[in-house]
């Protein structure tokens, strides 16, 4: 599965740089693909490692916030593995 997802520290103020990147920091150190852009992290893996990562990486925010909001987008999709990279490999080639 691929999950996109967005951790949002709330009750610390306005800059959130700090706490976001303590959730970005479970993430990579996890050893799964991953990559994250100004909105969202993505991540790529079986469905219960995905999850145990996206609630680690919800529980290092919340150590720092009071309160955290979670946006989750998943696709789910069996017998597919890279999707994270074949899919923008895809689209590129029907780009050019």
């Amino acid at each position: 599965m691929i999950v996109a997802f967005s951790i949002t520290p709330l009750g610390v103020g306005e800059g959130v740089a700090e706490p976001v990147a303590r959730a970005v920091k479970v993430v990579r150190d996890s050893g799964l693909p991953n990559q994250t852009d100004a909105m969202f992290t993505t991540i790529e893996g079986e469905w219960d490692e995905v999850m145990d990562v996206i609630k680690r990486a919800v529980e290092a925010v919340a150590e720092v916030a009071p309160r955290v909001g979670l946006v989750l987008k998943a696709d789910l999709r069996e017998g597919v593995t890279d999707g994270m990279t074949s899919k923008v490999e895809s689209l590129e080639h029907h780009l050019s």
